[in-house]
């Protein structure tokens, strides 16, 4: 039997060339910047491009240590969809990716340090964060590095790394189940565009079908630039007439919204992202529907931490709008306070109005983030 294996050497060696050195699509060049250690699953041979004379915060990642072999597909992706999430921040930012979904993500809140932060995203599902991919908007330093090497990480991407944090990442002897983590400089993360108008040409993305065919569309932004965009949710219909979010969420909740909402962007659909004080409490990811996402994600803190308390006031993010009440009411259970979603359904009036009974603020977002990567 094992003497008709392929070997994978042999056949990623074989294959590697198939890939061309450039590419042209939809007008834009692309130059290869490496051959990958491999795609999504080591006997899928895959290559790495980025767009000619474009800055690239992601095609221009300078490795600062490497592992025992270079990067595959998957860790690009989850570097990426990490990048994705902290450049909304303006204060320091942590996610924590795996098999491009955050397992936990944090924003500081006052008195954190960057130490704190990271531990927050790391804690939120810290069974799930074994062997990630770490990404900071700001500079990682010694505290922050010596945190990192207590559990085993993929690799940590940041855009800049004290010379006293680099050493301690190369400190094999004394962090042993660590010592192949592999730290990548990233590029300027204000060059990716954020928000809808933003620059984004270059950013198209891509999805290729099973028979080769290609679905380009526009770049995933958003039309929330800050907490001023984020008012009580409002609709109307014949059953109940017209209603408006009566509860007023407290201004640390609404800065838990944004964030929660920028967070959720990055989550397969359907997704929902339970926050409280600057740290994801419980992500809900790839369900088939909505209550299902909110469920998984409230039983899935339920299951790995005890003090279910710690949810109440705590705030939820949802990409898609809620067709009827039940994933609010499962979330009020759990204690969630205020939530924020696209408006849309038929019910949103009837949303509204059992939110309000609830005690649970809503606020209306302008557009759905279904992301279905």
């Amino acid at each position: 039997m094992s003497s008709k294996n392929l070997d994978r050497n042999a056949y990623l060696s074989k294959n590697i060339g198939d890939f061309s050195d450039s590419l042209n699509i939809n007008g834009v060049e692309f130059v290869k910047v490496e051959d990958l250690r491999y795609g999504t699953n080591p006997h899928q041979p895959a290559a790495f491009y980025k767009p000619v004379n474009v800055a690239s915060p992601v095609g221009d990642l300078e490795i600062v240590k490497n592992g025992k072999s270079g990067l595959s597909q998957t860790n690009l992706e989850d570097i990426s969809y990490s990048m994705n999430i902290v450049k909304f921040f303006d204060e320091p930012a942590c996610a924590v990716m795996k098999h491009v979904n955050p397992s936990g993500a944090a924003v500081q809140r006052a008195g954190e340090s960057i130490k704190d932060v990271y531990v927050k995203a790391r804690d939120c599902d810290a069974r799930a964060a074994f062997g990630s991919a770490v990404c900071f908007n700001v500079e990682v330093d010694k505290e922050v590095a010596q945190e990192i090497m207590t559990s085993f990480v993929e690799c940590v991407v940041a855009p800049s790394f004290t010379e006293e944090a680099v050493a301690v990442f190369n400190d094999r002897e004394t962090y042993k189940m660590n010592g192949h983590i592999r730290i990548i400089k990233c590029g300027d993360l204000k060059q990716l565009p954020r928000f809808v108008g933003d620059e984004a040409a270059h950013v198209n993305s891509i999805k290729v079908l099973a028979d080769g065919s290609l679905v380009i569309a526009a770049p995933l932004l958003t039309n929330l630039r800050s907490v001023d965009d984020l008012k009580p949710a409002e609709a109307e219909n014949k059953r109940c007439g017209k209603q408006v979010s009566e509860v007023k969420a407290t201004e640390s909740q609404i800065a838990d919204l944004l964030a929660a909402w920028y967070i959720n962007i990055n989550v397969r659909s359907n997704g929902v992202v339970i926050m409280k004080n600057g740290q994801t409490l419980a992500v809900g990811t790839g369900e088939q529907d909505r209550v299902g996402a909110v469920e998984q994600a409230i039983n899935k803190f339920n299951d790995k931490y005890e003090g279910t308390e710690v949810l109440q006031d705590s705030v939820m993010s949802s990409d898609g709008f809620f067709p009827f009440a039940d994933a609010v009411e499962v979330a009020a259970k759990a204690g969630v306070t205020a939530v924020i979603a696209p408006a849309g359904s038929l019910r949103d009036a009837d949303v509204i109005a059992r939110a309000n009974e609830l005690g649970v603020a809503i606020v209306h977002a302008p557009e759905r983030i279904f992301s279905h990567h």
